[in-house]
């Protein structure tokens, strides 16, 4: 008998050997040592602090609050249109995809449909009522 624990390691493994998970950590470390992204990633994350502590006051100025606001709107708009950011994104994405394939193939494996036919599908609702199949 297989140990499926083993077997599981033996995945993961596989996983960080494919280019989509090595893909995703160049796109990582790449946006992790932009020193421009990490600035606005630390100045919207003070705009979110400084949101917060406005909020909370019992004397809160609402055009401080809108301000900072539109501030923090500005600095995410330049962090999501950084190229490392938008690389990284764009990484993200293809590896969540792909993991959302290998969780949905063992999970309706251990369900009981077939390993080699099943996959995961879009326009899976999570609703099995309304399932058709996944296939």
């Amino acid at each position: 008998m297989k140990d499926i624990i083993a077997l599981t390691r033996e995945l993961g493994h596989a996983i960080q050997e494919e280019e989509f998970y090595k893909k995703l950590n160049a796109a990582k470390t790449t946006a992790d040592t932009d020193e421009t992204l990490q600035a606005l990633i630390a100045i919207f994350n003070q705009k979110r602090v400084a949101i917060n502590n406005e909020a909370c006051k019992s004397d809160r100025d609402e055009e401080t609050l809108r301000t900072l606001n539109e501030e923090m709107r500005t600095v995410y708009s330049q962090i999501m249109s950084n190229e490392n950011m938008v690389a990284y994104n764009a990484a993200k994405q293809e590896f969540d995809h792909a993991l959302q394939r290998i969780v949905a193939i063992i999970t309706q494996s251990a369900e009981g449909e077939d390993p080699d036919t099943t996959d995961y599908s879009e326009d899976c609702t999570h609703d099995c009522s309304t399932c058709g199949g996944c296939h």
